[in-house]
C-alpha cells in the first residue's frame, strides 16, 4: 500500500563510502534485511531502505539490492539509480530495462513485501520528481555532476502483496 509522503524526508549528513565497497555493502544489508526488522538495518543516515529484487538481463539470476527510498507524491516508493555519480547505470537499474525479465519485481521495506511496476520516469514527472528528490536529499544533485548519464529515477508502483 502507497505511504503517505512526510512532510520532510531530509537526509542526516552521513559518509560516503568507496565506489568499490557499495557492492559488498549493499550485499551486506540485503543479508540483515532478511532477518531483521529493527531501524538500524531500514533507516540509514535518516532515509528508509528497501530490498529490491531484480533477474539478471543476461544471467536470468535473482539479484537482490538495498536502496534507499524516498516518497512521491502518489505514496509510491521511487529509487535513484545514482550509483554515487558513477559513469555506468547500476546493474539493478539495467535489469529493470529488461521489461520482459523484470515487468514486475519484488519489494521489501520494513514492514511490507510486495510485487511492483518498475515505473522508469521520464519528462516533466522526472523533472518535478528530481527537483524534489534533490531539494530533500541534496547530494544526488552532487552525484549528477559527476557523470555524464542522467540519473535515472524508478518508481516502483504497488500492485499486488507478495
Amino acid at each position: 500500500m502507497p505511504e503517505e509522503k512526510p512532510a520532510s524526508q531530509k537526509n542526516e549528513p552521513f559518509d560516503e563510502p568507496p565506489l568499490e565497497e557499495i557492492k559488498g555493502i549493499s550485499q551486506g544489508h540485503v543479508g540483515a534485511m532478511k532477518v531483521m526488522d529493527e531501524d538500524i538495518v531500514w533507516v540509514g543516515a535518516g532515509m528508509k531502505q528497501l530490498l529490491l529484487r531484480t533477474v539478471g538481463r543476461k544471467s536470468g539470476k535473482e539479484h537482490e539490492v538495498a536502496l534507499p527510498y524516498w516518497i512521491d507524491d502518489d505514496g509510491e516508493r521511487v529509487v535513484a539509480a545514482s550509483y554515487a555519480g558513477n559513469a555506468t547505470h547500476p546493474a539493478w537499474y539495467l535489469n529493470l530495462t529488461d521489461r520482459d525479465k523484470n515487468g514486475e519485481v519484488f519489494v521489501k521495506t520494513q514492514k511490507l513485501e510486495y510485487w511492483a511496476d518498475p515505473e522508469i520516469l521520464d519528462g516533466g514527472e522526472y523533472d518535478r520528481v528530481w527537483a524534489e528528490l534533490c531539494a530533500d536529499r541534496p547530494y544526488y544533485a552532487d552525484y549528477q555532476t559527476r557523470c555524464e548519464r542522467r540519473i535515472p529515477l524508478v518508481k516502483l508502483v504497488e500492485k499486488r502483496p507478495a
